[in-house]
């Protein structure tokens, strides 16, 4: 005797059923006429990203006493990182004190 087994007619109704749903789904959402006069609300632009790129430059080799001289009366990494993270790329303010040697 053979015996009949339902739990197969499940996922194969289920997946007969949902192309049709997807179909009925995208049938009510219309596409643009694209032959119609009617111009378009949406305005693009376009902006390059090379606008503010500046060409590579060489900048004048100094020594490297001169240059930890320099940030040490700038007010050493703690400024620079203060410069980082400024919005519009204004120099920080270096409280009195914080430039000098200890």
């Amino acid at each position: 005797m053979v015996s009949f087994s339902l739990h197969w007619l499940v996922p194969v109704a289920l997946t007969l059923a949902l192309p049709m749903a997807v179909a009925q789904s995208s049938a009510g959402s219309a596409a643009p006429d694209p032959k119609s006069a009617a111009p378009s609300s949406v305005t693009l632009g376009y902006r390059s990203a090379f606008t503010d790129y500046r060409t590579y430059s060489e900048q004048p080799i100094a020594s490297w006493r001169e240059a930890n001289d320099n940030v040490g009366k700038i007010g050493g990494w703690r400024v620079y990182s203060k410069e980082a993270r400024q919005p519009d790329g204004t120099p920080a303010s270096v409280p009195d004190g914080q430039g000098s040697k200890p």
